[in-house]
């Protein structure tokens, strides 16, 4: 069990001093004590007041896993991972959901998108949620008389997390307002901010974070390298962004974190996901869960529950008590493997789905049955014994090293100046033959190979929309998935798709907001 667990619970003495923001945009807080009398009461709150601010990536409130920060009718499926797999995942071509409800079977058949699906208005949410919280927090600290512990650091790391969420906003909805500690108690709507200026103030905030935030590693917090893991990412991405491509400097911030960082792959593939995972050395950055002290069904429990069910599967068996008979791979991540043999496959990762009673073909994405479940996430604990439980205690991360690899071997076969073919090579191989894959030569390091490998390897954590969108893969009709565009062997859909509608309730609440071409308002 890791200490910053407890933090984040033990910050519910001030968590009174934080609402949710009805108004989206709207960056004022309501208090019923001054933080900044709070913290002259007690400087050391500042550890519980950043730990909120953390806790809002995995926790979908302050009182339990019943409760949320924004407004919702269904507080638990409103949480910010649950959202970033809602629409980074089921959009994309490993993994389809089968409840469609109220808007899901939009994300799972990428089709009817629109500004009054609630589950683009989770995220939108979500994220301005966490940056006006953030702001506020900023705002206090830097001109707050108490004598505050590790001030100028806690600035940093509500700086990188405020980042993070514009991130998000950048890379599902293109356009935002950009707001800070500058904008709290104004009354007038920010004006719309493009993909351009909002990638522009992301990498300022973030070069500037790096200079002063702590090079000291604590696990489920940010430091120096998990902030360059971010820049590297946000340059990787840099020319679906800004129309200027920026491998080189992914390439540069991808290999300081691999040379710089101390992480060490993981022995064992399947211990990353597993309910012991908080002792991974691979791991840069991570959302905590804990089945006791921070429950949640938008953390990891949303995962591993709903890739579980009754019907054909022993939910002990993976640590938890409960299968929510959700969500299941389609053949186009499993068929990765081998060409979706997964019995003879040596890889690891293939290993990780559960096939008896399911079928290979997905002829129904309703059909529990048709599709098989992942098991990559597991509440079950990699070494010792196992008490099932009904919340995951099992980590989400965010960014680890292998992805680190694998980002600067594209950036290599991308042509970025200052790599190394040889190490490229090498990076990529470590993935596989961690996972018993086997070593590839130099033919066959190519896009099309790595685009592959990192479904293979990083599927399920978030990433899978971006990278096909990245190569190009995910709108019009070259790349075709299950149940693309709502048919079974999957149809084009059009280039609108790259980006998300603006939710409508964000255009209500800034008239300064316009909506994404291809949608109605």
């Amino acid at each position: 069990m890791n200490q910053f667990k407890f933090k984040i619970i033990g910050a519910a003495f001030v968590l009174f001093l934080f609402t949710a923001c009805v108004d989206d945009l709207n960056t004022e807080p309501k208090v019923e004590l001054t933080l900044d009398k709070l913290l002259e009461q007690d400087p050391n709150a500042v550890d519980g007041l950043v730990s909120k601010i953390y806790g809002t990536f995995a926790l979908s409130g302050p009182d339990g896993p019943d409760s949320s920060d924004i407004t919702t009718k269904d507080n638990g499926e409103a949480a910010f991972l649950r959202s970033i797999i809602n629409l980074q995942d089921f959009s994309a071509d490993g993994m389809k959901n089968r409840w469609g409800d109220d808007g899901l079977d939009q994300l799972t058949t990428t089709t009817g998108w629109n500004g009054n699906n609630k589950f683009f208005r989770y995220l939108f949410d979500r994220a301005y949620y966490t940056i006006s919280q953030s702001s506020n927090l900023i705002k206090i600290l830097k001109t707050s008389k108490a004598n505050i512990p590790d001030r100028e650091n806690h600035i940093a790391e509500l700086r990188f997390l405020r980042a993070l969420s514009y991130y998000y906003i950048t890379d599902c909805f293109g356009k935002g307002a950009i707001t800070t500690e500058d904008d709290i108690n104004t009354s007038t709507p920010k004006k719309e901010s493009t993909r351009k200026e909002l990638f522009a103030f992301i990498e300022s905030e973030l070069k500037e974070v790096e200079g002063t935030i702590t090079a000291t590693k604590s696990y489920g917090k940010a430091d120096k390298n998990v902030v360059r893991m971010l820049l590297a990412k946000l340059y990787l991405n840099a020319e679906v962004y800004t129309g200027t491509q920026r491998y080189d400097d992914a390439l540069l911030y991808s290999k300081k974190v691999i040379d710089e960082g101390g992480y060490t792959l993981a022995p064992s593939f399947a211990s990353v996901f597993s309910g012991d995972n908080n002792t991974s050395p691979e791991i840069i950055y991570t959302l905590i869960a804990d089945a006791v002290v921070s429950q949640g069904y938008g953390n990891t429990t949303y995962i591993i529950n709903g890739n579980l069910s009754t019907e054909t599967m022993n939910p002990n068996n993976y640590g938890a008590t409960d299968g929510w008979s959700g969500h299941r791979a389609t053949k186009a991540w499993y068929g990765l493997f081998n060409n979706g043999n997964l019995v003879d496959s040596p890889d690891d990762r293939a290993k990780l789905f559960f096939t008896t009673g399911h079928s290979y073909e997905m002829n129904d994405y309703k059909k529990w049955t048709d599709g098989y479940p992942s098991v990559k996430f597991t509440n079950k604990n990699f070494v010792g014994t196992t008490n099932a439980t009904s919340f995951a205690n099992t980590d989400f991360p965010l960014f680890r090293l292998s992805d680190a690899y694998l980002m600067y071997a594209e950036c290599v076969v991308r042509g970025a100046s200052g790599g190394s073919a040889g190490l490229a090579l090498e990076y990529v191989n470590k993935v596989r033959t961690r996972s018993h894959a086997g070593e590839i030569n130099a033919g066959e390091l190519n896009l099309d190979f790595i685009l592959k490998e990192r479904g293979r390897e990083l599927n399920l954590e978030g990433h899978r929309r971006q990278d096909l969108i990245r190569f190009g893969k995910f709108t019009g009709g070259s790349y075709l998935w299950p149940w693309k565009g709502g048919v079974k062997d999957g149809v084009a859909i059009p280039e609108t798709y790259n980006l998300y509608p603006i939710p409508t309730s964000a255009l209500q609440a800034n008239s300064q907001l316009t909506q994404n071409p291809g949608y109605s308002s």
